[in-house]
């Protein structure tokens, strides 16, 4: 990214192989929706071109990448008001060892995070589908690493309630 900041917007292709599928299934997790998703990465990309004066090396490019990512999205549900409308296969395919059960379970799954709040979505997704730290994800939302902490458990209870209300079955 230092590249492009300095003015090799060259660089931006290298980065947008690196990264594009990263933030692609970032958006896919967060909004359900393919095409949306491909747009919002796009614009990502545009923004990162755009904005690139505002890298800072010393906060790391993936917080960065993510905070303008982050932005797109909130920037798209404004424009939108858009309902969650999850497509066929949103996640990418089942594999094919998995048994009736699992596919079924896992489609409760991803049905459960569509119905969280966007925040708590978000946080699952950056934290267990993304693989970001607390530290990065605290970064991010420019909070502390332990409140993040917190979010995300309160979000994994959130997502657990909703699995359980799905599938009909108690809590255990």
């Amino acid at each position: 990214m230092n590249a492009v900041r300095g003015g090799d917007e060259r660089k931006l292709a290298l980065l947008f192989e690196r990264h594009h599928a990263k933030v692609y299934r970032y958006f896919l997790r967060m909004t359900g929706n393919r095409q949306w998703s491909e747009d919002l990465v796009q614009e990502v990309f545009y923004r990162m071109l755009k904005y690139r004066e505002t890298y800072r090396p010393e906060h790391g490019f993936t917080t960065w990448m993510y905070r303008i990512a982050r932005n797109a999205h909130i920037d798209q549900m404004r424009k939108r008001k858009w309902e969650v409308a999850m497509e066929e296969d949103w996640d990418g395919p089942a594999r094919a060892a998995q048994s009736l059960d699992d596919q079924q379970e896992l489609e409760f799954v991803r049905l459960a995070l569509l119905r969280l709040p966007p925040e708590k979505r978000e946080l699952l997704v950056l934290s267990r589908y993304q693989g970001l730290k607390y530290e990065q994800i605290a970064e991010l939302l420019e909070c502390e690493p332990g409140t993040v902490k917190v979010r995300v458990f309160r979000a994994m209870q959130a997502l657990r309630e909703v699995f359980f209300e799905l599938t009909g079955r108690k809590a255990s």
